[in-house]
Order: structure tokens, then C-alpha cells, then sequence
């Protein structure tokens, strides 16, 4: 039997910063076919993305984007780099976004060079033996979409669907797996953990002033957008991609991402209270169970931390809990509630699709991987079935509003030069795939 530990000091780990609790057990097979992986998406990591929603709210002023992503970590060009480096580490599989914008640049022309580039992507997925897991949207949009309404317009749904339809008759027959939207509830959690998020001086700001920058009173932008008329939208665009994307390749396993954090409820004295648990997440995941019941042939699970409530809203972590560099609860075990909650509530075969901390101690992110694999690992052996184990992110790249501040990644980058250098988490994480062990 081969132990954390072992491949602790393989991998070259501080060794006197414990992985976790359980460091000396042994570890067990993955079943056959599971995918090891790490995540990217377009935005975050290509950079230059000129045409999109996002790279103009990061130049307008007011902005709540602490950076520019500007040239990002360069993967437009370096793709290949990334995806070897992938396959180098030992994961069998990649996740990354295509990106909208440079597809589909003005409303109804598509462009043969970007489809040639992501063509050139996915062929050095297969010539390394990974599994291309492709998200369609990542939070961005193409400007002129967001200028005409974004998915606060009934018809953005029917444009959004052409969009998939078109990308998977041109890229589907190289795609292994596909999801529409990444993280369609991304609104809801907002809302949740943010219940300011919308109304902040700052965001309206930013906003009249794309609106200003663009000349269209309808500018809208996915995360910003009002949830009340979005989510019915999104809903749709989400059902009728489904549909064009399956027109296009029937084989093509589709489904959609979740934000799925683990929601606890307390009630007046600090008890656990499962009316209070059952509605906030009723707030979370809003009418999207049903939709990857109906138009889902999987669920991607993206996990980080819990969430507690009581009647009256959100309570911050107990008194002297970790918190990560992104301010949220150090909380690993996070994951196999989700999974549960993903089996028993949707019923579909399950991906951990994103899970992964923010941190410049490395140590501690071996030890939230750690912990998270031995929650897929608990998942599998009661039965439920899980197919993946996808990190966010492969790569330190453009954390959104933070900027390059936070560092998911199991590879730093230099962004100057950059220079991709693996972290021990990496190592560690990529000799787990190799020998495939939960």
C-alpha cells in the first residue's frame, strides 16, 4: 500500500506541514476510466481577450477590477505548452473554455481562424492523451451581446444556442465532454454571500459607464446582471444549447457546471436545521436541479467551502476558523456534501469539475487536496457514481475582480516572462493521477 506520506515526500513537500489528519492511511484505486485533470478558462488565462464584456469593464472607470488581465498567462499562444506541461504532471484530462468572443465576433459571423486555433487545441489534447472537457461559457460574453442586452433579453437564448450549435458542428467531433454554462447559478451565490453584491455604488458605476462607453442603455453583463430576469433566460439558453450542441454531435456528452458550496442551516440556538438547509438552498440552486434532470447527461460539481445560515441570512465561519487567501473558510470536506446533495437532488452521473483553494502556502494546499480527494474517495465506495477529479486551476492566472492577487494555481507563472514552474502541490496532485489512488 502506498500512503500520503510517501507521496508527500515525493513530491517534495514541506515535511514538517502535515497534509492532513490522516496523512499515514493508505489510499485506495479510482475506479477504471476516472479522469484526473486540472481547470482553465478562456478569460483568465489567454489573454487579450479585446472583444469581450469583461476586458471592457476592467478599462472603463469607475471599475470593481482591482487589475487589467491584459496579456493574462498567455495560454492563447501557449496553449501548448499548458496542455503538455498537463500531461507531463500526470493528469489524463483537460478542462478549458472556448471563448465566445473571438468565435463569434460580430452577431452572426463566425470566425474560420478561431476555430482553427481551438481545433489546433483540442488535437494537442489528444496527441497528449488528455480528455478535452470543453466549457462553452465562462462567465464572459462578446460585447456586442452584452450591448444588446445580454441575458436580460428574451432572444439571447436562441442567439447563445446558434453559438453552441455552430462551435460543436465545427469542434465536436475532437471534444470529449462539453458543458454549456460554467457555474450557471453563479448569480445566486452572489446574491447569497454577497447580499449587497448588485446594489454596491461601485458596480452601478462601472456599469453606467460601459453603458456610457458603448452608447446602449441595455448593456449587460452576465454576472452583474439582474438574477430575477436573467436566470429564466439563462434557464432557456441553457435547455436550447443542450439541444443544438446534441443536433450537432448526439454522442457528445453535455451538461452543465454548478457553484455548489455546502449550505448548513442553524436555527435560533446553533442547532442544525434542515427546513432552514433544504430553503437556502432552494436559493442557491434556484430552478437549475430541474433543468440538469431534464436537459443534463451530467453535473459538474465546483466546490470550495460551506456556507452557514439561520433565519436571518449568512453567518460568518466559527471564531478562530482558517480562512483561505480568497477570505472564505478553509473547508475541504465541503465536497462530499455536494456530491451527496448532487446525487440525491439531480440523480445524473457526477464530474468534480473545480475544486481548489486559494493560497501562498503550498503546504496547505496539499492538505485541502488531500482532503478533497478523500471526500470523492467516500462518495465512491457509498456507491455514488463519480467520475472526476478536476483541480481550478492549473495555472495562477486572472482572478476576476482580485486580479492576479489570488493563487489557485498548482503552477506559478511569471507574468512577465511567462515562465510556468510547478509547485509541490503539483507533483503531488499529478503522481496521485499516475497511480490513480483516492
Amino acid at each position: 500500500m502506498i500512503s500520503r506520506r510517501s507521496l508527500i515526500a515525493t513530491a517534495g513537500a514541506f515535511a514538517s506541514a502535515p497534509a492532513a489528519a490522516s496523512v499515514g492511511n493508505a489510499l485506495h484505486d479510482a475506479p477504471p476510466g476516472f479522469l484526473w485533470g486540472t481547470a482553465i478558462s478562456a478569460h483568465q488565462s489567454e489573454g487579450n481577450n479585446t472583444n469581450s464584456d469583461v476586458w471592457l469593464l476592467e478599462n472603463v472607470t469607475p471599475t470593481r477590477f482591482s487589475e487589467r488581465s491584459g496579456d493574462a498567462c498567455d495560454s492563447y499562444n501557449r496553449y501548448a505548452e499548458d496542455i503538455a506541461l498537463n500531461a507531463a504532471l500526470g493528469f489524463n484530462c483537460y478542462r478549458f473554455g472556448i471563448e465566445w468572443a473571438r468565435i463569434e465576433p460580430s452577431p452572426g459571423q463566425f470566425s474560420n481562424a478561431a476555430f482553427d486555433h481551438y481545433v489546433r487545441v483540442l488535437q494537442a489534447c489528444h496527441e497528449h492523451k488528455q480528455t478535452p472537457v470543453v466549457t462553452f461559457s465562462h462567465f464572459s460574453v462578446p460585447r456586442w451581446f452584452a450591448e444588446r442586452g445580454g441575458f436580460e433579453v428574451a432572444d439571447g437564448a436562441d442567439i447563445f444556442a446558434r453559438y453552441c450549435g455552430t462551435a460543436t458542428e465545427r469542434l465536436g467531433p475532437l471534444i470529449g465532454m462539453a458543458s454549456t454554462f460554467n457555474e450557471a447559478n453563479i448569480q445566486f451565490l452572489a446574491r447569497l454571500f454577497f447580499p449587497s453584491f448588485l446594489q454596491g455604488a461601485v458596480v452601478k458605476e462601472m456599469l453606467a459607464a460601459a453603458r456610457k462607453a458603448t452608447g446602449s442603455e441595455r448593456f449587460s453583463s452576465l454576472i452583474y446582471a439582474d438574477p430575477e430576469v436573467s436566470q429564466p433566460i439563462l434557464l432557456d439558453a441553457h435547455r436550447k444549447a443542450y439541444q443544438a450542441m446534441k443536433a450537432a454531435r448526439a454522442s457528445l456528452p453535455v451538461g452543465v457546471t454548478l457553484t455548489t458550496q455546502e449550505i448548513q442551516g442553524f436555527d435560533e440556538s446553533g442547532a442544525p436545521d434542515a427546513v432552514i438547509t433544504a430553503a437556502y438552498e432552494q436559493q442557491l440552486y434556484g430552478d437549475w436541479v430541474q433543468a440538469a434532470r431534464d436537459s443534463a447527461d451530467f453535473i459538474g460539481v465546483q466546490t470550495y467551502t460551506r456556507m452557514r445560515f439561520n433565519r436571518q441570512g449568512i453567518i460568518p465561519p466559527p471564531k478562530g476558523a482558517e480562512l483561505t487567501a480568497a477570505g472564505y473558510e478553509y473547508y475541504p470536506q465541503a465536497l462530499a456534501a455536494t456530491i451527496r446533495w448532487a446525487h440525491k437532488a439531480i440523480g445524473k452521473p457526477i464530474y468534480v469539475t473545480e475544486s481548489g483553494i486559494g493560497t501562498d502556502d503550498d503546504a496547505r494546499r496539499i492538505a485541502f487536496i488531500d482532503q478533497a480527494l478523500d471526500s470523492v474517495r467516500d462518495c465512491i465506495v457509498e456507491g455514488i457514481p463519480v467520475h472526476s477529479y478536476m483541480y481550478w486551476s492549473l495555472l495562477d492566472n486572472f482572478e476576476w475582480t482580485s486580479g492576479y492577487k489570488k493563487h489557485f494555481g498548482l503552477v506559478a507563472v511569471d507574468l512577465t516572462t511567462f515562465k510556468r514552474t510547478p509547485k509541490p502541490s503539483a507533483r503531488y496532485l499529478g503522481r496521485r493521477a499516475k497511480l490513480n489512488l483516492l
